[in-house]
């Protein structure tokens, strides 16, 4: 299953901007550190996250932001490893704007490199 996910706020800069429109795979392989992933807030169910995931624990996945200085942040630090459940799925793609079009790998790296 798919779906659209808009990234918000600086979070995860310089990989991914605010506007950027990606794709998400729900199921198939699981995720695996290095992952950019979209999971639902532990606070806020409602609120989807697009963080990039760190290691797996007993209680969960370890979610990060790529830039831990942007305004608002939450991650793993604030609230803990998100539990397995909440994951909404892995990113495979960025599509818009079509300018920043990419594939996994690289294109996703802390660093933003293509």
């Amino acid at each position: 299953m798919w779906r659209v996910v808009e990234v918000t706020g600086e979070s995860m800069l310089p990989a991914l901007r605010a506007g950027d429109l990606l794709l998400v795979r729900t199921g198939g392989r699981p995720v695996r550190a290095g992952d950019v992933v979209v999971a639902a807030h532990p606070r806020k169910p409602a609120t989807p996250i697009v963080k990039r995931a760190v290691h797996r624990d007993a209680d969960g996945w370890w979610l990060e932001s790529d830039n831990q200085r942007a305004p608002g942040r939450q991650d793993s630090w604030d609230f803990g490893a998100v539990p397995e459940r909440l994951l909404l799925g892995r990113v495979v793609a960025r599509y818009w704007p079509p300018s920043r079009l990419s594939l996994p790998g690289s294109a996703f790296s802390r660093d933003g490199a293509p």
